[in-house]
């Protein structure tokens, strides 16, 4: 059964660094058999379809692929529409009333828990907030996400080790439910 899926790229095409062309990484995708694939900005998004079925599996064949053809490591999360869905379903935050840039998930690669976020004094920055939900956080930032102190906690090495964590303005979450839809 063929499944469509969203690639989430960490930390490319950022001040331009670890550069990777939408174009060249569509032809690689090609290249390894994936059907549909198509790419949304220029920040590491794209969607493709596969029989494959395992998005670990998806995701560490398509990281080895970019390493070969680039030239450095990127990590790679892998995800079906229905988690997608699922994720923008569950928002803890009111979506419909804030704006794209207040509100953003941060994907993980594995299940988190709240004591991994023990150590953050959620009181000390709000307005700011976060929400735990299926490998990935909520984030509410009314100023946005380049001014938020509760983001530089959320991201420091200590909280995230032993995982991919990358993330992406609601815009965008929910950008990638459409673009993986039937």
């Amino acid at each position: 059964m063929t499944t469509t899926y969203a690639a989430l790229l960490r930390g490319i095409n950022v001040g331009g660094a670890r550069k990777v062309p939408m174009a060249a990484l569509r032809t690689l995708m090609e290249g390894l058999g994936y059907g549909g694939v198509r790419t949304y900005l220029q920040s590491g998004q794209a969607v493709f379809s596969s029989d494959h079925g395992d998005e670990a599996g998806l995701a560490e064949e398509l990281a080895g692929a970019i390493e070969k053809q680039f030239g450095f490591p990127v990590d790679v999360i892998v995800r079906d529409h229905a988690y997608l869905k699922a994720v923008v379903e569950a928002c803890p935050f009111p979506a419909a009333d804030l704006e794209a840039k207040q509100l953003h998930v941060t994907y993980f690669s594995a299940p988190v828990t709240a004591e991994r976020f023990a150590g953050i004094d959620r009181p000390a920055h709000l307005p700011e907030e976060f929400r735990l939900g299926d490998r990935a956080l909520y984030l509410y930032a009314p100023d946005g996400l380049g001014r938020s102190k509760l983001a530089e906690q959320l991201s420091r090495p200590r909280v995230i080790k032993g995982l991919i964590a990358t993330t992406r303005n609601w815009n965008t979450v929910v950008k990638l439910v459409e673009m993986t839809e039937g």
